[in-house]
């Protein structure tokens, strides 16, 4: 077995707000108690909201500035910013997000201590549950729903979200 993986050339997930790219025994099989992926993530995009039902997230900032939101039981959530050479944490099948806050792209790793990647995504959880159970909890219209994705965007761009240049943020 190898014990290198050229991790960009593989060829990404590309999304509508950048791109993922996944390492784990899948396709570098000497990998059995490391899992990782490599998030790109434009200005004007975000990780969309998800979890990992398998183990705790660690993450390392390579390029860019980005806002986390962790969100626990109890609707407690936090909000951290980082930036290139930061590390950020969340705990295990805790929801989060991620948004590019800054002008430029934002670059960093999630890492996890098992032999595969696994997330969640709310999204498609939601499009894949059916709608009127989506609708009658959430309290939700038709056009809500119609909107969901069935299949996993990883890094979205949504209409109407902004990034928040740096001159623009309280410090």
């Amino acid at each position: 077995m190898t014990f290198k993986h050229e991790l960009l050339k593989q060829t990404p997930i590309k999304t509508s707000g950048g791109s993922v790219r996944i390492v784990d025994s899948s396709n570098f099989p000497i990998s059995k108690t490391i899992a990782a992926a490599l998030v790109e993530i434009e200005p004007g995009a975000m990780r969309e909201l998800h979890w990992h039902p398998n183990n705790d997230e660690w993450q390392y900032y390579l390029t860019g500035e980005g806002r986390m939101t962790v969100f626990a039981g109890n609707g407690a959530a936090r909000t951290f910013d980082y930036r290139a050479g930061d590390v950020g944490y969340v705990p295990f099948a805790t929801g989060h997000y991620i948004q590019n806050t800054g002008n430029e792209t934002l670059w960093f790793l999630e890492m996890f201590k098992s032999n595969r990647f696994v997330d969640v995504s709310l999204n498609q959880w939601m499009a894949l549950t059916p709608k009127e159970l989506v609708k009658s909890n959430l309290n939700v219209g038709s056009e809500l729903i119609d909107s969901l994705r069935k299949e996993k965007w990883p890094v979205v761009k949504y209409p109407g979200f902004s990034y928040y240049p740096k001159k623009d943020r309280q410090k």
